[in-house]
């Protein structure tokens, strides 16, 4: 059934060109995960098992979960956590929350204690520095928290210095326009979940069908009901590679799937490897190759 729903796990393998990245850091791999919704329901245990499995394959140097781990009760995030405890990197696996990991208020606290237990780091508007200071990690706290503040991180760090930063929400991006990104790694929109080939995502786009459908009906409809556009404003930005002013956004599709389903928008784990690019550079060579696993 949940194959039915979400589809094959598919694989985003991008090549990122980071102005002033020291050459002994070129060719750093970086597993991104997002969007699990361990619930028992919109994410199977083979689906999960399969992306673990892929991770490690992949040997990356490092992994990153960028948020909603949970659905609306964090009690299986300690299961959860013990499952990502397998997860192998060379510097291991670090975390930011999601707005569905922060409600209710004490949701916050259980899931980073149960991941801290398992060796999982949570960022939560704080800087790590898995390679040293040449290039710092940065987990900022969920756009819709009251405790999203990102100047409060960002001027820590030399403008000279690269960065990768990890925050939840893309919308988060237009924010952060101020602070130099070199990197910034997003899920939330689940890839739009429903994607229309030629079209794109369905919700970058549903406002104009919208009026075409009977009130009465929109309720059944994916992304016709009133509070669907408050998920994301910019849904422009619901996947994959994006240049939001100076600096560089990538939204991975996640894992876990809302009804009705998933169609033509399969359950993603990226694998980034950041290469040295000259300061002059302007516009970044992105090398972007997709493979797909079967989920039987």
């Amino acid at each position: 059934m949940h194959r039915l729903l979400s589809g094959s796990l598919s694989i985003e393998t991008i090549t990122v060109p980071i102005s002033g990245l020291p050459s002994h850091l070129g060719g750093i791999k970086i597993a991104q995960l997002s969007d699990l919704h361990y619930d028992g329901l919109r994410l199977s245990d083979r689906l999960l098992s399969q992306a673990i499995a892929a991770t490690n394959a992949a040997q990356p140097d490092l992994v990153v979960i960028t948020g909603d781990h949970v659905t609306d009760d964090p009690s299986p995030a300690p299961a959860l956590a013990r499952r990502l405890a397998s997860i192998q990197s060379r510097l291991g696996t670090y975390a930011i929350l999601g707005n569905h990991d922060i409600v209710p208020a004490s949701a916050k606290g259980y899931i980073t204690d149960a991941f801290t237990l398992a060796g999982i780091q949570v960022l939560w508007n704080q800087i790590a520095y898995p390679w040293g200071a040449d290039l710092p990690v940065v987990g900022l706290a969920d756009l819709w928290s009251r405790e999203f503040n990102p100047g409060v991180v960002m001027n820590q760090l030399d403008p000279a210095t690269p960065r990768i930063v990890l925050s939840h929400n893309p919308d988060s991006a237009v924010q952060l326009q101020k602070w130099r990104v070199d990197l910034q790694l997003s899920g939330h929109t689940h890839g739009g979940q429903i994607v229309i080939p030629g079209l794109g995502p369905v919700p970058t786009w549903y406002q104009t069908v919208r009026r075409w459908v009977p009130r009465s009906l929109r309720r059944w409809v994916p992304y016709m009901r009133e509070d669907c556009h408050r998920v994301v404003k910019h849904w422009e930005w619901a996947q994959g590679f994006h240049q939001v002013g100076p600096n560089r956004l990538y939204v991975n599709r996640g894992l876990g799937t809302f009804p009705p389903a998933r169609l033509f928008c399969p359950p993603e784990l990226t694998i980034i490897t950041l290469v040295p690019q000259p300061v002059a550079a302007i516009a970044p060579a992105i090398a972007d190759h997709r493979s797909v696993l079967a989920t039987h």
